[in-house]
């Protein structure tokens, strides 16, 4: 945190990625980044390969020459705000999710100041219903996304990062482009003893979608599966898991298309390195098992 330590002093800045074709959600967004409790958070929001709109007094634009994927842009943003203005924490959202609650900001401050142990927060995804989708929580089985508590991973859409975390751990895996990157993330947290906590008081409101709507997302997440495993598994686990994601792939009974890109991927994944590969210390298997999400599920 900034000097004096406490939850008013953390400095926050935002990341928002976007494609340019969400004008009116993403104002809607900014508005509500604005409209929040206490001093102002740093805004940068960045275009993967597009030119942006004309924006609010105040949120920063950074108009990337590519699309650098997921992980890659939010790369760029967190350079942006380590250049420009030396912010506490990292918070990263969706273009088309909104902020409904006006203390959302607030809350991440006073959990960073109150848990010095704590790396990310997730925040509660919410539809226009008010409902979570069972993929939204964190936990298996999407257990009850109106309880609090330890996890292992986090939601990539409505996030909260420790800047310092990022500094000890490194950067997002741009390779990955787009799947799983926030998993990377998670266990390289975990494995350094930093602490991930989904909230469900903290909540992004976002349109009800299905993750297949992207066209690389069987590829991608059969790929990354592997390069999860290869680059942060013991060895003796690596097959474990990978048995275990084949087996309830299959069983989901995904459209034969998807399914014949989810086994090009995984192949690929086993064919193509990732690196690099730091195997997480069995301390760090044990303590996600006691959590409730073993690194084999």
């Amino acid at each position: 945190m900034t000097a004096g330590g406490g939850a008013d002093a953390a400095a926050v800045g935002v990341v928002v990625l976007t494609m340019g074709d969400r004008e009116a959600e993403l104002r809607a967004l900014l508005h509500s980044v604005a409209s929040q409790e206490g001093e102002a958070a740093r805004i940068v929001v960045l275009g993967q390969g597009v030119k942006l709109p004309p924006l609010p007094d105040g949120v920063a634009t950074v108009e990337l020459p590519e699309n650098l994927g997921i992980p890659g842009g939010r790369n760029a943003g967190v350079r942006w705000l380590r250049e420009h203005c030396g912010v506490d924490i990292v918070l990263v959202l969706d273009d088309d999710g909104l902020l409904p609650r006006a203390d959302s900001v607030r809350l991440v401050r006073e959990a960073f100041a109150e848990n010095p142990r704590l790396g990310v927060v997730s925040f509660r995804i919410v539809d226009e219903e008010g409902r979570t989708q069972r993929r939204h929580v964190p936990r298996l089985g999407g257990a009850d996304p109106a309880q609090s508590g330890p996890v292992t991973t986090y939601l990539g859409g409505a996030h909260a990062i420790r800047m310092s975390v990022i500094d000890q751990v490194g950067a997002f895996p741009a390779e990955f482009f787009y799947a799983h990157e926030e998993t990377d993330f998670a266990w390289r947290a975990l494995d350094a003893g930093w602490e991930i906590d989904y909230r469900a008081d903290l909540v992004l409101r976002h349109p009800r979608t299905e993750a297949t709507r992207h066209a690389a997302y069987y590829r991608n997440t059969g790929r990354n599966r592997v390069w999860l495993a290869k680059r942060h598994l013991p060895a003796v686990l690596v097959p474990v898991y990978l048995a275990t994601w084949a087996a309830y792939t299959v069983a989901q009974r995904p459209p034969l298309q998807g399914l014949r890109s989810w086994w090009a991927g995984f192949f690929e994944g086993i064919r193509v390195p990732c690196p690099p590969r730091r195997p997480m210390r069995w301390r760090t298997v044990w303590r996600m098992t006691r959590l409730g999400r073993p690194p084999v599920i």
